[in-house]
Order: C-alpha cells, then sequence, then structure tokens
C-alpha cells in the first residue's frame, strides 16, 4: 500500500501500479466471474472485466427481457456467457451481486442456495450485509465476503475505463473464509478498473454513500438548483438566463476547475466580485444545511433510509412511480430550458480560449 496523506490524514490506498493488472490476471486466472444483474453498474463491470481478459458470465433472470436483451446486444450468449441467475451461481466461482439493493433482497435465496464453499460474494455497496437484518442477507460462513464499490455511476466506470483513467473505489473485506479473500477483491478491483482502491468497511461504505447521494451528489445538488432558478424565474429572469446562471456554467465551466485543482483554485480564477461574493455567503449556506445533514446521517445509520428503500423499491409498481417522478423533473421548465440550452451549445470543439474572456471562472481576479 501506498501511503497518502489527505490534508493532514495519512490513508493507504492500492494503486495499479502497487497491484498491476498481470498480478489480478494471476491471482483470478482459474476463478469464474459470475455478474448477476445487467442493469446500472452489471454491463461496465463486466465489459471491462471481459476486456481485460477475466473469464466472466452473466448471470440474469430472462423476465426481465429488457436487460436480457441488453446483455445479449453486447455480445453474452444464451447458454454459453448468459445464464439465469441460478446456474451462473452454480458456474461462477466470484458472485458479483450487482442487482438493486432492494431486488438483492428477493433473490437471495436463490443466490444463497446455489453459493458453493470457497466462493467468493462480491458487492458493490455495504447495503445489504450492513443492513442484513433488514434485508436477511446472512451469508455462510464459509464464502469470502467481499467489497469493491466504485465512486460513480456504471456509465462513469465504462466511460472511465474506455478512456483509461479508471474510477476510484473503496474496497472492504466482510468475511475471509478462504484465506485469500483480499487477493481475490484487490484483483477484481484493479480488473473493472479502479484508478485506485481505498480500505473501508461494509458499514462506512453504505454510510457515506447514501449520505452522499441524498446529499451533495444528487439530492442537495438538484433542491438547491430548483430553488435558485424559481428565485430567479420569480424575478423576472427568463429561463435561459436562470439556467445558464444555475446550472450551465456549473456545469460547463466552474465545476471542472474545481476537478483540476480544487474550490480555491476555482474561487481564485473567478472575478473579485464573484470570489467576495462566494466567500461571504459560504458559511451561511453551510449553517443552513449543516442540520438537515445531521438528521440524513441519523436516519442513514439507524437504518430509517434502509427501510425506506426497501418499501418504496420492493413495491410491484415501483418502476411505475419512478417513471412519474423521473418525468415530473424532466418535464419541468427547469429542464426543458436544460435540454434546449444542450442543443445550442456547438457541435464541434471550440477553439481553445484564453483566461479572461468567457463567464465568471474565464475572468481574472481583479
Amino acid at each position: 500500500m501506498a501511503k497518502i496523506d489527505f490534508g493532514g490524514t495519512k490513508e493507504e490506498v492500492i494503486t495499479r501500479k502497487e497491484f498491476p493488472m498481470a498480478r489480478a490476471r494471476k491471482v483470478l486466472k482459474d476463478e469464474t466471474i459470475a455478474i448477476i444483474g445487467y442493469g446500472v453498474q452489471g454491463p461496465a463491470q463486466s465489459l471491462n472485466l471481459r476486456d481485460n481478459g477475466f473469464k466472466v458470465i452473466i448471470g440474469q433472470a430472462s423476465a426481465f427481457k429488457r436487460d436480457w436483451d441488453r446483455a445479449v446486444k453486447d455480445g453474452w450468449v444464451p447458454g454459453k456467457t448468459l445464464f439465469e441467475i441460478d446456474e451462473a451461481v452454480r458456474r461462477g466461482t466470484i458472485i458479483q451481486m450487482l442487482v438493486s439493493d432492494a431486488a438483492q433482497r428477493t433473490i437471495w435465496p436463490v443466490v444463497k442456495a446455489n453459493l458453493k464453499a470457497g466462493d467468493a460474494l462480491y458487492f458493490s455497496h455495504g447495503f445489504s450485509i450492513a443492513y442484513s437484518k433488514q434485508t436477511g442477507v446472512v451469508p455462510p460462513s464459509n464464502v469470502d465476503v467481499i467489497m469493491v464499490a466504485p465512486k460513480g455511476s456504471g456509465t462513469s466506470v465504462r466511460r472511465n475505463f474506455l478512456t483509461g483513467a479508471g474510477i476510484n473505489s473503496s474496497f472492504a473485506i466482510g468475511q475471509d473464509a478462504t484465506g485469500h479473500a483480499r487477493e481475490r477483491c484487490l484483483a477484481v478491483g484493479i480488473g473493472i478498473g479502479s484508478g485506485y482502491l481505498f480500505p473501508t468497511t461494509f458499514q462506512h461504505e453504505v454510510f457515506s454513500d447514501l449520505t452522499g447521494e441524498r446529499g451533495v451528489l444528487m439530492g442537495a445538488l438538484a433542491g438547491i438548483m430548483e430553488a435558485q432558478y424559481d428565485v430567479l424565474r420569480g424575478h423576472g429572469h427568463t429561463p435561459s438566463e436562470a439556467f445558464n446562471e444555475t446550472v450551465e456554467e456549473l456545469t460547463q465551466s466552474l465545476i471542472r476547475l474545481v476537478d483540476e485543482n480544487g474550490m480555491d483554485w476555482m474561487y481564485a480564477n473567478c472575478s473579485a466580485t464573484a470570489q467576495r461574493g462566494a466567500l461571504d455567503w459560504k458559511p451561511r449556506f453551510k449553517k443552513a444545511v449543516l442540520p438537515v445533514f445531521k438528521e440524513l446521517y441519523q436516519r442513514v445509520k439507524t437504518g430509517k433510509e434502509c427501510a425506506r428503500v426497501l418499501s418504496a423499491c420492493g413495491r410491484p409498481d415501483y418502476q411505475q412511480q419512478l417513471a412519474k417522478e423521473l418525468g415530473a423533473i424532466g418535464n419541468s421548465e427547469m429542464w426543458q430550458a436544460g435540454k434546449a440550452v444542450r442543443e445550442l451549445r456547438p457541435k464541434e470543439p471550440a477553439r481553445a480560449i484564453s483566461k479572461g474572456t468567457k463567464g465568471v471562472a474565464g475572468r481574472a481576479a481583479n
């Protein structure tokens, strides 16, 4: 492991240099990786593993025709590399549980009945294990229980792999029945294209993940955007102006500067007016939302959010309800304005523009 200083706290991480692909292939040379579920993470992780030369099969219920057909379209062959879930578990030695959290509870009896001593049960989210009292997912003592959790959606896992960038992942060992759980875990983590891997626990992963998704990454971000957009529209600003000042400049300019060198770098490359305003208002926003985040974390930690997920996502009509909720977002004026703005973006890459010529982030500090 390499010891990296994260803001004064040293952490150990695993890089590709320390655990190269050649080592991963050696560790997994006799393994068959069974990807269970071809929805969000399944396609990305399975295709990355296949492209890296590992033996991979897919376990997908044929009753879910959309996902089954997608697997066939991606080159998985029924009866050879594509099977029903029970058959895939029997054929596999590393069983990757990549169906949704609610679905894992549903298929667990089938998976458990077909596990073999010495198998590795792999997760990309700590949910089912951390909340085992609610999910009922309790692995037998004769299998390894491991986790590699990419810090991004399946789409990002695949895109980053194809560019060679990789995506950072956390990893955890929940149970080491074979004495080789750690090596198997890291090998799969490298195989799916992780840029680097950092250690965690199943509980820490799910607590941070659920907080992040409901908070900054998705829930809070969408809520803050809607609030600002509504205020601007309420004061007579056009949809185009409100959307550009709320979303477009963030996603197309400012957040890229944060990605490059951090928040201070982004601030340093904005106008003095923007800097001053951001620095003055940042503490007020933090004070306003801190109680919400504290409540959110407690709900995650106590299992209330788990109960909500299992109750809502396990309903037979969940997909129809989800479509309505997502449709309400997509059909709102704000995101219809966003669609129009995206269509107006240049179709060809623009020439490089020197600093000081475009947008808040392009104006030199003065």
